[in-house]
């Protein structure tokens, strides 16, 4: 049985050549980067090069690079960090109802805290509009998040547009940047943001580290403390591993990504075009132009969409019901529920997330599977009649 994975926007493999690059530092390269001596300098070296490597990767300077665990550490480091480190001038944030749960649920966390939040809505195509951004600012408005691209639609967002408004107005403007890394390019200086939030697992390095850029001179409270890690920003014995790994990862992946790029949303099209070709009564969730090259969200009416998940499954093919940091949940998609997606449409929708490894011969092997598990799936629904 052939195997394929279509679930990138989950995680993604470890890159060959990612693999290699870490290979020293399970052996012989162990020295603590903190440490003076010289095995804490042959170590040093390496981890100053990948920071480079990442900050590279986002055309900023490596000292705006702050390490960390993951991209929802990295949420809550911006979101918290620019929150209580502002608290004197004002409590109020502005975010969207379509964010990731690392953001969402720092957002209600704070609610609880004392502070406001606005919660912009989205069109049916899941889009956001700048100028909702613009009225909602209030004075005092301390900080404004969006993403750049959504992890289950697709759909990414203006946020050039967003982070203008926010600069005229004096406020800090932070993205999460997770699903854009890798997949579109990432140019700090003309997106007009301030933070922005990254993970190593999402672009073939291993799960466990993560990136936050902080604008050179945007002085925001820590989230973790201790040591003088990180100049003082994160404090814990640095992860060597992880960060060579995810500066690898990010030299590789700029300079293939136009290739990739359209490599893979050459995929994506042959992927939904084959679908509407075989199979009837499908809905594609997200802007139909503004979306990232490998992301495809549709909705199988009549069918369950973990029921049909479970029959791709035991054809070999792995995609997703929406985001990973959800799985388990028996609640309909919030960010499709906010695309005014009615709730039994919402809970029949599949991701499809493709990646560098996919090729025309998976795509095909999914599409010969895919109408006949949707149709015996809704020859079991008592709402299908054809």
């Amino acid at each position: 049985m052939r195997r394929v994975y279509l679930d990138n926007n989950a995680t993604t493999f470890i890159h060959p050549e990612v693999a290699a690059a870490i290979a020293p530092f399970l052996a012989g390269l162990y020295g603590n980067p903190s440490s003076l001596h010289w095995a804490g300098r042959d170590v040093r070296i390496y981890y100053d090069r990948a920071r480079s490597q990442i900050a590279d990767m986002m055309h900023v300077h490596p000292e705006e690079v702050v390490v960390t665990s993951c991209g929802t550490e990295s949420d809550n480091h911006a979101i918290k960090g620019v929150a209580y480190g502002n608290s004197e001038k004002g409590r109020h944030i502005i975010t969207t109802a379509v964010e990731h749960p690392g953001v969402l649920n720092v957002c209600k966390y704070l609610e609880g805290k004392g502070f406001t939040v606005t919660y912009l809505p989205v069109d049916g195509k899941g889009q956001i509009e700048p100028d909702d951004v613009k009225k909602a600012i209030r004075k005092d408005t301390v900080l404004i998040s969006v993403m750049y691209a959504n992890n289950e639609t697709g759909t990414v967002f203006p946020i050039q547009e967003i982070g203008a408004i926010a600069r005229e107005r004096g406020i800090p403007f932070h993205s999460d940047m997770v699903q854009a890394m890798g997949k579109i390019d990432i140019d700090m200086r003309s997106l007009n943001v301030d933070l922005a939030s990254f993970s190593g697992h999402k672009v073939y390095a291993p799960k466990g580290v993560g990136a936050l850029y902080i604008r050179e001179g945007l002085a925001i409270d820590n989230l973790i403390h201790g040591g003088h890690q990180e100049d003082g920003r994160r404090a814990g014995t640095e992860n060597v591993i992880g960060i060579v790994a995810f500066g690898a990862a990010c030299e590789i992946v700029k300079k293939e990504m136009r290739s990739e790029h359209n490599k893979i949303e050459s995929l994506r099209k042959r992927l939904l075009e084959g679908i509407l070709e075989r199979v009837d009564d499908i809905r594609l969730n997200g802007h139909p132009t503004m979306r990232l090259p490998n992301t495809l969200n549709i909705s199988f009416e009549y069918v369950e969409a973990e029921s049909l998940l479970m029959a791709l499954d035991m054809n070999g093919i792995a995609v997703s019901s929406g985001s990973a940091c959800s799985a388990g949940s028996t609640e309909p998609s919030h960010v499709l529920l906010a695309m005014g997606i009615p709730s039994e449409i919402c809970q029949s929708a599949v991701r499809f997330s493709l990646g560098r490894e996919n090729t025309e011969e998976d795509i095909d092997y999914v599409l010969s599977v895919i109408p006949g598990a949707v149709s015996r799936l809704r020859a079991m629904s008592p709402l299908y009649r054809k």
